[in-house]
Order: C-alpha cells, then structure tokens, then sequence
C-alpha cells in the first residue's frame, strides 16, 4: 500500500517566526514551502544585529512575562512553549553560544546577526525546507490557493495549512510593511491599526536646540509620567536629544503609555529629573549662590552638574526671567516638564504594536474566521520594549502556531 502523502504546509514571512515556523514543521513532518516578497529572508534580523544581535533577556520569569503589558498573560501561553532558555539552547545547537551583557541582555558571543542567519537558512534548504522569493501574498483565489506576484507574473499555491509571519509596520523596506492587513480584514479578520512601538517622539524645539542639540544624550536622568490607570511611574535611564522631540532606550520602555495617553489626550505630560543624584533642597542652596560674572550656563553647569544639552532643555521651558529664582530653576530641573505632542511615523519605529486581534483566534494561533491559516510574530496585536523580548515572543509564538498546525491537521485527518 502506498503512504499517505505528508501535508503541506504554506508559510508566508521569512522572518525569524516565518522561519523557526519552518524549522519546527519540518521536523514534524510536514512538507514546507516558505515564500517571502525580498529577494532573501531575515532582513530585519540582520539589521537589528547590526550594533550586536540582541536574541533574548536574562531576566527571570515570571518579571520576564510582565513585560508584555496588556497581552502579558497571553504571551505568558506562549513562553511556557518556548521561552529565553530555551532561545539560547536553540542557538547554541546551532553552534552559537550566548552570554548575558551587563544589562542582563543575552547576545551571541561574536555579537553578530549574520552567521547565525547563513547557518539556519542552509540547515532548513538541507532539511528540505523549500524556499520562494520575491513572491509577494496577495490573498487567495476563489479556489482557496495561495496567490503571489512575482517577477514572472501571478502565481498560486495550494496547501493544506497557511501560516503567516509577515511581520508588523516598521522598517517596511526590509519587507514589514503592513500591506497585508486589507487581505485579512476583508476576509472578516479583526485588526487592529499597526502604531509604532519602542519609537520616539515629537515635541517641537526652537531652531536653535534642534540644530545644537540634536543627537545630544541626557543621561542619566529620570522619567516620570502617569500611566492610563492615574498611577505616577517613574523610570531611570538615558535618551537622546533628536531635532524634533526625544528617543533612547529609557523613551522606548515606556513608548506604548505615552503613545497610547497621545492618542486619548492628544498629546502626552513627560517629566525629567536632570540632577538625579541632587536633592530639591541641596540643588536650590548651590543656585542661590552668587553667579558673578559666569553666565547663567555656566553658573548651571557649576551649581547643578548639568551638561550644555540639559542646560538648552532649560532654556526651552523657563522664560529668561525665572532664571534669577533659584528655586524655581532648581523646581524645574528636579520635574522638567516636556509636552510629547505625536509619536514618530512607524517607518521609524523599531517594531509596531497592533495587528490581528488575539481574540480573532483560538489558542493554537488559527484564525476564527479562516480555518487551517495560523498568524505568529509581529504581526499579532502584542507589543514588547527593547532588550530581546519581542524577538523571544516571536519565537515563541511560531511554536505555538505550529503545534496549532499540527492539532488541526490531525483533526482533520480523523475527520476525513
């Protein structure tokens, strides 16, 4: 008697979930054809890996899981298949051992993106994994097949199960552009608008900050602002002076609240602190002191420690009279107030948030309303800060579509 041929599986994305999507499937059995519109996979993995690729977190669980915000206890799901432990044994299988960086950040030990990608792309085309690029998705025909444009026109595919993983809406020319989002909804798909995430933001300087300033760090300083629920936070870090407004790792962690306070206030209340180390009282007492002949910068910078960049934020929100009130400067270097007006255009943004709603799918990542087409990575509506958490997460999440390919192509085996 002949074997039953092995199902198909169509994944779309060759990102790292399109591609620890492929790798799974294939070691399960299933024959698996990987399209991507580029001319190549892993483009956005290579860039991010350009400064050091950062693959995951050190930090435990479940601190890990709150990370995730709203979706935290989703994501949660997620991890419990395929966590940071589990990522840094997955790279050192591949021959590319890990080490935790002083921020708790795990990086390869060579830091570099690229000959991790070269070796998993030639592992999956030996494992037979087949791979088809420059085919972009544009839906299905009426047969239910896959269609693509490609250089050499219009071309379909049929399988047995559909996995997407095209990613969200940043850095769409390296392939996460979005242009998918029409193709689900009009299927009855619910998502929800892509919005940047771990971005920066508008604030609208003089000419004269943003053309001395720009790309000015502030550090350290720190953050205060009030969350959707009226609790104060605050958070410690360093940012970076842009010509419109501020961006920095400290920005990025808390980038959704104040994205998210912009879209309901229209516009977003930032505090600094530009002397952490010096108290109200202590930083009044060295103001008061007698300026002399120095300037008033220079009179800061020796009073208060603060750089020229710090002194320009300053300048920005006193009026020049307030400077001769040593407690109202001291006032305000403790609790600068900054007016965060829009975030910066998600082309910008380092990922995105928004996307197919969870609950537009069961627990196995298949969508409600189309049977046997599973969704993974940054395309879900979840969203992570900097430090290898959305990468994990995406990791994570292809693991789990798998196994929800794999449960609904036996059950429809039983059923046939």
């Amino acid at each position: 008697m002949s074997q039953p041929r092995p199902s198909r599986l169509a994944i779309v994305g060759g990102g790292p979930a399109g591609l620890f999507a492929a790798e799974r499937a294939r070691a399960a059995g299933l024959e698996v054809d990987l399209f991507d519109a580029k001319g190549s996979v892993g483009r956005k993995f290579l860039i991010a890996g350009k400064g050091g690729l950062n693959l995951t977190h050190s930090e435990p669980r479940p601190d890990f899981d709150a990370r995730y915000g709203t979706q935290a206890t989703t994501v949660t799901r997620w991890l419990d298949r395929f966590d940071a432990q589990a990522l840094r044994a997955w790279s050192s299988a591949r021959g590319v051992p890990t080490f935790v960086g002083s921020s708790g950040r795990v990086f390869p030990e060579d830091l570099k993106a690229a000959p991790l990608l070269r070796g998993w792309v030639r592992q999956l085309r030996e494992d037979g994994v087949r791979f088809h690029m420059q085919h972009r998705w544009c839906g299905w025909n009426a047969q239910g097949a896959l269609r693509f444009e490609t250089p050499d026109g219009l071309q379909v595919h049929a399988a047995d199960a559909t996995l997407l993983a095209l990613g969200g809406g940043s850095w769409p020319q390296l392939g996460s552009d979005g242009r998918w989002q029409p193709l689900l909804i009009e299927r009855g798909v619910d998502v929800a608008p892509l919005v940047p995430a771990n971005c920066g933001f508008d604030i609208g300087w003089s000419a004269h900050l943003a053309e001395r300033h720009a790309g000015a760090p502030l550090k350290p300083v720190v953050l205060h602002w009030t969350d959707a629920d009226g609790a104060a936070r605050s958070l410690q870090g360093e940012c970076v002076l842009t010509a419109t407004g501020i961006e920095g790792s400290a920005i990025y962690a808390i980038s959704g609240a104040l994205r998210d306070a912009i879209a309901r206030h229209g516009s977003a209340l930032l505090e600094l602190d530009l002397a952490p180390g010096r108290d109200l009282e202590r930083l009044t007492g060295e103001l008061s002191r007698p300026r002399g002949r120095r300037s008033i910068g220079e009179h800061l910078r020796r009073a208060s420690g603060l750089d020229a960049a710090k002194s320009a934020l300053l300048f920005e929100v006193l009026a020049r009279d307030a400077f001769d009130d040593p407690a109202r400067v001291a006032a305000a270097i403790k609790r600068l107030p900054l007016r965060l007006i829009a975030p910066r255009p998600i082309e910008e943004a380092i990922s995105s948030a928004g996307g197919v709603r969870l609950d537009a799918l069961d627990d196995g990542l298949m969508l409600d309303a189309l049977p046997g087409v599973f969704v993974a990575g940054e395309m879900l509506d979840w969203e992570a800060p900097t430090g290898g958490y959305l990468l994990t997460a995406c990791y994570a999440s292809a693991a789990v579509a798998v196994d929800g390919v794999l449960s609904w192509l036996r059950r429809e085996a039983s059923a046939a």
